[in-house]
């Protein structure tokens, strides 16, 4: 018989087979390769000079820089949330911020790779908002007829919107208006001058341009809540649209302390089955996780929210933004 161990021995030799079992984890741990950080170049199409969408790609840009050094994200301005589907959807871009309204008419519509589109975060809500002088007699919407208005530009999402608030208040966006072409910066300056009688916007609140020309000149928002059954009776993409409100220190200056009702529609982070699912994990974990710090400088983006994000109608969610909110699920 082989003698028996002491009980003091035994405890030694099993904490040095432990130790040498910690040593050795640590040994393969070290000579393992790490995991790799996403790499490469990527085309973010953003928006409109000094829209929210500008401003919202140039901080994720910043962020993404320290969560993803190998990563190189190429900022393009466009016209808008019609402009950047289409770019992703045809591979002219590999993200972009869109409105649902404007997602879903591009698969309505079946133009070019709309069945690759996904999404990987539901962002922010966009608040519809028509601007007028103070003094203007414009009241409601169906004040508009006859007078000139900017509706946006063609590919952008504010047109698609605007041309659907107008036939709510029983207006053609045709023939009923004189219908001006003009994005956000140059439609401010065009109200400014008393070159246009109002203006559409659809952007996060508070839209830095507009809070600053009310600071300028007196103007006013008109309500725009009392539409949202008519908009959900055309059907279609107008289901994105929902009752929302305003608050009254979106823009101060002009609000006085009053909300106003308007409509509003999700914003989505969009891109591609294409795009690697690392990259999409990666990108999705920095939009969450620099929510606070862009959302000091782009109020909106204080309400992404990790509850919400993943729900991104009408686009099905990428495999690799998937797995982050798998990752982080409690």
């Amino acid at each position: 018989m082989f003698p028996a161990i002491p009980r003091f021995g035994r405890r030694r030799a099993f904490q040095g087979a432990a130790l040498a079992l910690a040593v050795f984890g640590l040994l393969v741990w070290a000579l393992l390769p790490a995991e790799k950080s996403p790499e490469g170049k990527v085309i973010f199409s953003t928006g409109v000079e000094r829209g929210v969408y500008e401003r919202y790609g140039q901080l994720l840009q910043k962020a993404a820089a320290r969560d993803l050094p190998d990563l190189r994200i190429r900022l393009r301005g466009s016209e808008g949330s019609q402009q950047n589907v289409e770019r992703v959807a045809t591979s002219k871009a590999d993200f972009t911020i869109a409105a649902a309204d404007a997602v879903d008419q591009y698969q309505r519509d079946g133009l070019p790779g709309a069945d690759r589109l996904r999404g990987c975060v539901r962002l922010y809500d966009d608040y519809v908002q028509l601007v007028v002088a103070k003094d203007s007699p414009v009241r409601e919407t169906a004040d508009l007829q006859g007078r000139k208005v900017a509706v946006g530009q063609p590919a952008s999402g504010v047109r698609l919107i605007a041309e659907r608030v107008l036939r709510a208040a029983g207006l053609d966006p045709v023939r009923d208006i004189e219908p001006v072409s003009s994005g956000i910066g140059r439609a401010t300056e065009q109200l400014e001058r008393g070159d246009i009688d109002a203006f559409f916007w659809s952007g996060g609140l508070p839209t830095t341009i507009i809070r600053e020309m009310s600071e300028r000149v007196d103007i006013r928002l008109i309500p725009l809540g009392d539409l949202v059954d008519e908009l959900h009776r055309q059907g279609g993409v107008s289901r994105y649209y929902r009752a929302a409100v305003m608050p009254a220190d979106a823009y101060p200056a002009a609000q006085v302390g009053t909300p106003v009702p308007t409509l509003a529609v999700a914003n989505l982070l969009v891109t591609t089955d294409r795009v690697d699912p690392a990259l999409i994990e990666g990108l999705t974990r920095t939009v969450i996780d620099s929510r606070d710090h862009i959302g000091s400088q782009v109020h909106a983006a204080q309400l992404v929210d990790l509850r919400t994000a993943i729900y991104t109608d009408p686009l099905a969610l990428h495999d690799g933004a998937r797995h982050y909110y798998r990752s982080v699920k409690p």
